[in-house]
């Protein structure tokens, strides 16, 4: 009984010890860590306006020259800028490298710098058109290069189920592919430049309106002056007693040298008797004095 006692003892005074030496030698544990660390705000996502459509082109390929014609015409940026105000969006007809290597030769050089951004602009619509929507556009469809008239920068869009179709009056160009389209931006392959017709097509002159007729001026007719009023228009001269005297004898004496004389048988006879009255009177006055 006194044995089985100590050994109990002394397997209970082990056990002890072994705990001990255990505890002992396990480490001191670490502070405990938040549950969990504080999430970040999630990120805004970015403005369909912020896209890039040269990055667009650069990365499909085949638009070399549309690329630096979109960035020479700083028409890219009008693009960017205009995507970021409107919402409307942008569609943009991107001709390959190969429909401009298809112009005439000299085409684009002929071209000023306010030509070429017209040429672009005609390229954008300011709103955005996915395929399906081209069958219900109103033509002809306003570009960014401005005046929709004939003879201006006039284009229209027809759409027979997949294939769509654009004319300008100078050529005829179709859409061969989708480059890009978010909603906001759409970018279509075109087989053609589109050119319009203010920049290729020779406008006839407006002619002058013609001068109105102008009426005949009424000739005053004269009528036919008498000699008398022909006389009577002759300036006079003013004459001295003495020359209208002279002019008078003169007159009397060419007058009685050019007329003829006439000869009064009984004018004649009455002067006679009256110089026979005369000297009978004067005798008889003679007379009764002498008495």
């Amino acid at each position: 009984m006194t044995t089985q006692a100590a050994f109990f003892s002394l397997s209970l005074l082990l056990v002890f010890l072994c705990h001990g030496t255990t505890t002992s030698a396990q480490p001191a544990q670490a502070p405990s860590l938040p549950a969990s660390a504080p999430k970040k705000p999630p990120t805004a996502p970015s403005k369909p306006g912020t896209v890039d459509v040269t990055k667009i082109l650069q990365g499909a390929g085949e638009f070399s020259i549309l690329i630096r014609l979109l960035k020479r015409t700083a028409v890219a940026d009008q693009i960017k800028g205009q995507l970021k105000k409107s919402n409307n969006g942008f569609t943009l007809f991107a001709p390959t490298d190969t429909a401009f290597s298809n112009l005439k030769s000299g085409t684009l050089n002929s071209l000023g710098d306010e030509e070429k951004i017209r040429l672009i602009q005609f390229h954008t619509l300011p709103n955005f058109y996915s395929l399906s929507n081209f069958d219900t556009v109103s033509n002809p469809v306003r570009t960014q290069a401005g005046d929709s008239t004939p003879g201006e920068y006039p284009l229209n869009v027809t759409s027979m189920g997949n294939q769509v179709n654009i004319s300008t009056g100078v050529v005829n160009a179709s859409v061969s592919g989708t480059v890009y389209s978010d909603n906001q931006l759409a970018v279509y392959r075109v087989d053609k430049v589109l050119l319009p017709m203010d920049l290729f097509v020779a406008k006839t002159p407006i002619a002058a309106p013609a001068p109105a007729p102008t009426k005949p001026k009424a000739k005053k007719k004269k009528a036919a002056a008498s000699p008398k009023a022909e006389a009577d228009d002759t300036p006079k001269v003013a004459e001295s007693p003495k020359a209208a005297n002279t002019s008078t004898s003169t007159t009397s004496s060419s007058s009685s040298n050019s007329l003829p004389a006439v000869v009064d048988s009984g004018a004649g006879s009455l002067t006679k008797n009256g110089i026979m009255v005369s000297v009978g009177v004067t005798a008889l006055i003679a007379a009764f004095s002498m008495l």
